[in-house]
């Protein structure tokens, strides 16, 4: 079966939420961790934003991982 294609905004976010959860935090405590807002969280996680190599670098720091973790495409359709 052929792989399905993700976008970028589409894997940072499936990653991010991922990651977040498996740390067992909420959008709150990551927004406070790397200081963005909330909403900025949740729009990211919902692929509304676009996102900085910064403020990649910023979340990925937050989740103690490197910023291409948050890169890589795992989905496997």
């Amino acid at each position: 079966m052929a792989k399905r294609f993700l976008g970028l905004n589409q894997v940072v976010a499936s990653n991010l939420r991922k990651l977040r959860k498996e740390l067992g935090i909420s959008q709150e405590e990551l927004a406070e961790k790397c200081g963005l807002h909330r909403t900025y969280i949740g729009a990211i996680e919902r692929s509304e934003r676009n996102i900085t190599l910064q403020t990649l670098e910023r979340l990925a720091g937050s989740l103690g991982v490197s910023p291409l973790e948050l890169l890589k495409d795992n989905s496997d359709v």
